[in-house]
């Protein structure tokens, strides 16, 4: 490697630098003093975890996502981890073992292998919050108001609610009859909308025709809530797990029209994100202009199985660094005051004063290179009539040092 190249990060992997620090920051505080006003508890799982525990119950998608490494102590085999959510479910079924409803918040950097995205980052900061304990779509509802309203604090108002149900792909592959292999590669298929490919597949396995006409059609059911009434009328007669879920995302659609009238809903029949986990509804937040999903999440009953607790369990997260550099979160110009350098008492006190009270202030030092302008100060204090006073950094005083 030529000197030049070492200070070169890996592909995928950024790093936070002024004034965007700075803005994930605050807007860490802030989230996290939102959590705690609505009950959630902050727990911080560790960056690394032995394997087994990782992964378990996650499926294959989060062991590809997983760097793996050798612990020098035990010779057993770590992962660093690529998502926070099964750390938490192990904590609530491991370590707090409560009977009653149990919220959690996290935050804290998880590690990819590979970009979730063109162009992602391989290092996010993941959070989120978890609610154990309750099967009801109430407990739903409440992780969803809870993530738009986390969207809001970071500046975004005009969000589009996207939903999904896992229920109805899964009680569709099983009339359908389809063996694992099967449900694995209609899923992939399923994901990227290749029709020809969905039909190629339910043609070659010769899947009955009623069902094979069901699977069809999925991939044009979104849009609107009455899309919801077209799958219904579509898939009379299926299974009860498939009509329950239908019915269940008509609920939810009503208690969020009361407690988020503003959000916009979108249903898609055919989005599986998490197929591997989510049990029931599943969901996503976009807004215009941005074609990532900014916050995404949804319910995953049996995560906990593993654990010795197979507790019910909703929960979304959203990576810092991607609500932050979407600019929504930049926030007002906050003042930075440049004062001189000085054995004046009177200019340490001013300083100490000005500190106390929450003000960014910035000392010059002997010899510089640079001012106020260059150290990102728009004030300065200034000694007018003996006086250490706050001005704007343009001014000049009677006695400007």
């Amino acid at each position: 490697m030529v000197l030049e190249d070492r200070w070169l990060l890996p592909e995928g992997v950024d790093e936070v630098l002024p004034p965007q620090a700075e803005r994930l920051e605050a807007l860490r505080r802030r989230i996290l003093d939102l959590f705690h006003s609505w009950g959630y508890d902050l727990v911080i799982p560790p960056l690394i975890e032995y394997l087994e525990s990782l992964l378990t119950g996650v499926g294959h998608d989060l062991d590809l996502q997983t760097f793996k490494l050798t612990d020098q102590l035990t010779g057993r085999l770590m992962g660093v981890r690529a998502d926070m959510t099964p750390q938490v479910a192990r904590i609530d079924a491991n370590r707090l073992r409560r009977d009653a409803p149990t919220r959690l918040c996290y935050l804290g950097p998880v590690l990819h292998t590979l970009p979730n995205s063109f162009a992602g980052s391989r290092n996010p900061f993941q959070i989120g919050a978890e609610l154990y304990g309750h099967r009801g779509l109430e407990s739903d509802v409440e992780v969803m108001c809870l993530m738009l309203d986390t969207l809001a604090e970071a500046g975004f108002d005009s969000v589009l609610l996207d939903l999904g149900h896992m229920a109805i792909f899964r009680g569709l592959s099983r009339e359908a009859a389809l063996d694992r292999d099967q449900e694995s590669t209609l899923f992939d298929a399923l994901q990227r909308k290749a029709c020809p490919e969905i039909n190629r597949y339910l043609n070659d396995w010769s899947i009955a025709p009623r069902a094979a006409g069901l699977m069809r059609a999925l991939p044009a059911l979104n849009g609107e809530e009455s899309t919801l009434a077209q799958a219904q009328e579509l898939f009379a007669g299926t299974s009860q797990s498939v009509i329950e879920a239908l019915a269940e995302l008509r609920e939810i659609a009503r208690l969020l029209a009361e407690r988020a009238p503003a959000v916009e809903l979108h249903f898609d029949l055919a989005e599986l994100r998490g197929y591997h986990y989510h049990t029931g509804v599943i969901f996503a937040a976009y807004v215009p202009g941005q074609g990532q999903a900014l916050a995404k999440g949804g319910r995953y009953d049996d995560i906990g199985r593993v654990f010795g607790r197979a507790r019910p369990a909703t929960g979304f997260s959203t990576d810092l660094k991607l609500l932050v550099g979407s600019g929504a979160a930049a926030g007002a110009v906050q003042d930075a005051v440049f004062a001189p350098w000085s054995e004046d008492v009177r200019l340490a006190a001013a300083v100490a004063d000005l500190r106390r009270g929450g003000r960014r202030v910035v000392y010059a030092l002997p010899g510089q290179a640079g001012g106020a302008p260059e150290l990102g100060c728009n004030k300065m204090l200034n000694c007018i009539d003996g006086q250490w006073q706050v001005t704007d950094a343009t001014r000049v005083g009677n006695n400007v040092i």
